[in-house]
């Protein structure tokens, strides 16, 4: 336990100590949503260096917050949360339901990242409500980002986990989803509906009518939204 903590005999403080560093909780949120390597934990935390994210992986192992497993046969590194920190799940939901409630939507829509979004985006698909037994690709344009942030192709293919583009995967796309970031935020987010702000012309949908149409079933919101 670091030197630095509040140097009190109280379980809240002590607790405080544990999770106060920077990154731990969403580190901790990211491996609950299922990533285990390395780069994928880091594709949900892109604001924070490889060198510090290692740095706070080793300080959560030492606190029993998680472990490092090490595949001697393939050389691969997986991280997973422990039974002590999997207590705490439910609680850190609860703070962040807390926020979704009492935190003005306009401060929490200022910080906006297109890559971030549509990684937790990708993970909340419900590929039962696309269409079976073939590949549906499905490209999401934010006109206002640079150049090299604009696109995004989401991909489903039967038996496989949806994959996240950052190049064009080369596949006919099935819907263009064209969209305001700050809208798609909000929407996903559940500080505003899908279906307002594509009536507001925020989002477009093109292409494939029974795509667009079930958008709402199969692009499940955050599990704030509700």
């Amino acid at each position: 336990m670091s030197k630095d903590g509040y140097q009190q005999f109280c379980p809240v403080a002590k607790a405080c100590e544990v999770l106060e560093p920077r990154w731990t909780l969403l580190l901790l949120c990211e491996m609950w949503a299922g990533s285990l390597r390395f780069n994928e934990i880091h594709r949900g935390v892109p604001g924070m260096s490889p060198t510090l994210m290692s740095k706070r992986l080793r300080e959560m192992e030492q606190r029993g917050l998680v472990q490092r497993l090490h595949n001697v046969d393939t050389g691969e590194i997986h991280y997973r949360t422990t039974e002590m920190a999997d207590e705490l799940q439910p609680i850190v939901h609860a703070l962040g339901q807390w926020a979704h409630r009492y935190i003005d939507a306009d401060v929490t829509l200022e910080n906006l990242d297109a890559r971030l979004l549509m990684w937790n985006m990708r993970r909340k698909v419900d590929v039962a409500r696309l269409p079976s037994g073939r590949r549906s690709v499905i490209k999401f344009s934010f006109p206002e980002l640079p150049r090299d942030e604009q696109d995004y192709w989401l991909m489903s293919r039967p038996g496989l986990p949806v994959d996240l583009c950052l190049i064009d995967p080369g596949h006919d796309v099935d819907l263009f989803v064209i969209a305001d970031l700050k809208a798609m935020t909000s929407a996903w987010m559940g500080h505003s509906s899908l279906g307002a702000e594509v009536s507001k012309g925020r989002i477009s949908l093109v292409g494939d009518q029974r795509l667009a149409a079930s958008i709402g079933d199969w692009m499940v919101r955050s599990a704030f939204a509700a």
